[in-house]
């Protein structure tokens, strides 16, 4: 049983995130923000991928302008990411945003901060203070002796400092690093010494799967310590994969379900179908269901009645095709070839009856 921090309650545009709140799945869009249509029909394809908040890069007056359109059409709430420019703040603040990301490091002076929080405070609009190990300010990475997790927790100790002196407490703190260890380390030191709820992930980790091993080590040991309200993983991928990873994240610890859960076994001489073929034909065409289920994709009899009688839908191989299972029950035997479409039929079958 994880025993989670107790985080300070926060909330952006619904979407509650601390105390005793679930733990939410977030993710970026990397199209051109000034494009609204493009950008908007990303944040669509998240929110049907799980995502449950959006940030949106604000880097140019063209998104800016694209801004108040997207925030009018958005299925998410959106956050504005600032870098270097604090009149982009004023300006999200103003198009209706609900949640600001600002780097303390590209951010460096304290009235562009004072400003921002002056517009934020009346709209009670949280401000992430985002500490990203390559973008330290150089004071302190002398002081330090580089990105280390003691620098990244004293620079969100400035920034939290500065917002708290002038009376603004919906804070919430993400610590980034490319490298694992020292991202853990500085949230572990950081949850020590303040109470906001965290914002969770490892920076620049990579493509596909580097990234998403490096994202799951990271966010997985620091949401098992109880560490963690809310979280993104970065990928050099399309973003809805960076939601898929996260949900995968999440249920693998038990600490939340969405969607459907695809179990294959490690392939050998035994498989008596292409397990790795329907497997992922099955997470291509299931991604869409909401309702949280466990379908099996076992090669073979060794392993697959056990996992089959633990799952909602099962396939498993046998020398005259697919036993299928339904609700851990044998049911009868398939062609093999019928293998995925019979499984999605009755997995949207299920997503209908709930």
């Amino acid at each position: 049983m994880i025993k989670r921090r107790l985080a300070r309650e926060i909330e952006i545009g619904g979407v509650k995130i601390g105390g005793k709140q679930p733990i939410s799945v977030q993710s970026m869009t990397n199209t051109e923000t000034a494009d609204w249509k493009a950008t908007l029909g990303q944040i669509r394809r998240l929110e049907k991928a799980g995502c449950e908040l959006a940030r949106v890069a604000l880097n140019t007056e063209g998104a800016l302008k694209a801004l108040p359109e997207l925030v009018k059409r958005s299925p998410l709430p959106l956050i504005a990411d600032i870098q270097f420019d604090w009149r982009m703040a004023i300006g999200a603040l103003k198009a209706g945003v609900a949640g600001l990301r600002l780097n303390p490091g590209n951010l460096r002076r304290d009235w562009q901060v004072k400003a921002v929080v002056e517009e934020a405070m009346p709209r009670k609009v949280p401000i992430r203070v985002g500490v990203n190990a390559g973008s330290l300010d150089q004071r302190m990475l002398k002081k330090y002796h580089g990105p280390s997790a003691e620098a990244m927790v004293a620079s969100a100790l400035k920034e939290i400092g500065l917002l708290e002196d002038l009376g603004f407490e919906w804070i919430k703190v993400s610590l980034k690093s490319s490298d694992v260890v020292e991202t853990v380390r500085a949230y572990q030191l950081l949850a020590k010494r303040v109470a906001y709820p965290f914002h969770l992930g490892i920076t620049e980790a990579g493509a596909r799967l580097r990234g998403a091993v490096l994202s799951a080590m990271g966010i997985g040991i620091l949401l098992s310590q109880g560490i963690g309200d809310t979280i993104r993983v970065s990928l050099s991928a399309p973003p809805e994969d960076e939601v898929r990873v996260g949900w995968m994240i999440l249920s693998g610890l038990g600490i939340r379900r969405r969607g459907v859960e695809v179990i294959a076994c490690p392939t050998c001489a035994r498989a008596e179908f292409d397990v790795m073929k329907n497997a992922e034909a099955l997470e291509r065409k299931l991604a869409g269901i909401r309702k949280p289920l466990r379908v099996a994709v076992m090669g073979c009899i060794v392993n697959g009645p056990g996992e089959a009688r633990v799952s909602d839908l099962a396939a498993v191989g046998t020398a005259r095709g697919a036993q299928l299972y339904v609700r851990g029950k044998k049911v009868k035997v398939i062609p093999s070839r019928e293998l995925v479409p019979t499984l999605v039929k009755l997995a949207e079958e299920f997503e209908d009856q709930s």
